[in-house]
């Protein structure tokens, strides 16, 4: 791997073209051409996004864990923070933090408010994702750096490096760093490593397939009736799952 392509190959560029879809588009092109459980890769519980106006976020998953509610961790690796930027900047981005804070959902405090959002900013990320608090979110937009939540947080009470680099798990979904990840107002998914060079093309496939069968045919159209309506849904149906299963062999969600 070079410094040009991310984990499975992908270019800078292939990341910005998928950051240019919802993640309910991406879900409904990338389940075209995975064999992945579809129910396994998306957050289970509700998540916040607090920068929707941002659009999605598309990165790396770097993976940390906190917990602001003992203090016994600044007194016991007093060092900590600087060996886990020392992580992050170890990897290729752009980057998404995936926080765990071990007190969930009874949060205290944050490790993430305008400072720390731009010391990751500069170190290559563009966001995070916590089952945990935030602040600053201002600043955060400001920055460009983008934060789904469980809540808004006033302090940050003992917040302090505990674990990074290793599995966690926020709002019911397993993820790992290095993971891909697309986020944006609706949740978040995993795009599994073996289904990343095919998703954009299906995603692209499968949104122009939507405009042009299920989404054109229950528009309100002037001059056309109710009953009109339901008769070319039907129709635009039956195209909408032709062309899907001749280009992936299934009939996607609208069949």
């Amino acid at each position: 791997m070079d410094s040009t392509t991310g984990h499975s190959g992908l270019t800078p560029g292939d990341l910005l073209r998928l950051r240019r879809f919802t993640t309910p588009t991406v879900y409904n092109g990338w389940e075209q051409v995975s064999r992945t459980d579809r129910r396994t890769v998306v957050n289970r519980q509700d998540v916040r996004d607090f920068m929707p106006q941002a659009g999605p976020m598309v990165g790396y998953a770097v993976t940390l864990e906190v917990e602001p509610s003992n203090p016994a961790h600044l007194r016991d690796a007093p060092d900590a923070p600087r060996r886990y930027r020392e992580y992050v900047e170890s990897l290729p981005g752009p980057k998404i933090v995936v926080l765990k804070d071990a007190d969930s959902p009874n949060v205290i405090g944050t490790y993430f408010g305008e400072v720390n959002a731009s010391l990751h900013r500069a170190l290559g990320c563009v966001g995070i994702i916590t089952d945990g608090g935030v602040r600053d979110v201002g600043e955060m937009a400001a920055i460009g750096f983008k934060a789904l939540a469980l809540r808004l947080c006033v302090g940050h009470a003992f917040a302090w490096p505990v674990r990074w680099g290793g599995e966690v798990e926020v709002f019911g979904l397993k993820i790992r760093s290095g993971d891909l990840v697309h986020a944006d107002q609706h949740g978040f998914m995993v795009i599994p490593e073996e289904d990343q060079k095919a998703v954009f093309d299906a995603t692209l496939f499968m949104d122009g397939n939507e405009c042009t069968s299920v989404i054109e045919a229950s528009q309100v159209l002037v001059g056309r009736s109710m009953s009109e309506t339901r008769a070319q849904m039907v129709d635009a149906e039956r195209r909408f799952g032709a062309a899907a299963l001749e280009r992936f062999g299934r009939k996607g969600e609208w069949t």
